[in-house]
């Protein structure tokens, strides 16, 4: 990955990286699985030898639960556990679908929309169109 997000912290490197358009999380050298959220050591094994990739983005629904929201706050939504490909679970939303379709088991796959001028990481069901 760029030598840049390198030199900030996890957390500023994850979401400079995600204004630019990539989704990345981070691999431990020391025992070769993958980290979500970003941080300076391993929560597996406390290396700190942590560098970053780009995961494939496919992944299932977990567990999905709707919030209620009135209409003209932005309606309903979901919000999603997704367990990725590469091992890691992470909370999001699915989108492209009304909130109670989501289902356990779903598979979905990664993207990253502008929501309010911030980059934002949220899911698509796996055969929608990009």
């Amino acid at each position: 990955m760029a030598t840049a997000w390198q030199s900030m912290g996890p957390e500023q490197a994850y979401q400079q990286a995600l204004g630019a358009g990539v989704f990345q999380i981070q691999h431990c050298a020391a025992c070769d699985r993958h980290v979500f959220y970003p941080r300076v050591s391993c929560p597996h094994c406390g290396g700190q030898e942590l560098g970053w990739v780009r995961p494939s983005g496919a992944g299932i629904v977990y567990s999905s639960s709707v919030v209620r929201r009135k209409p003209e706050q932005g309606g309903d939504l979901n919000i999603a556990l997704i367990d990725l490909d590469e091992g890691v679970r992470l909370m999001s939303r699915v989108d492209g679908l009304a909130p109670e379709r989501v289902r356990i088991g779903m598979a979905v796959r990664a993207r990253i929309v502008d929501e309010q001028g911030q980059p934002l990481l949220v899911f698509v069901p796996a055969g929608a169109a990009a």
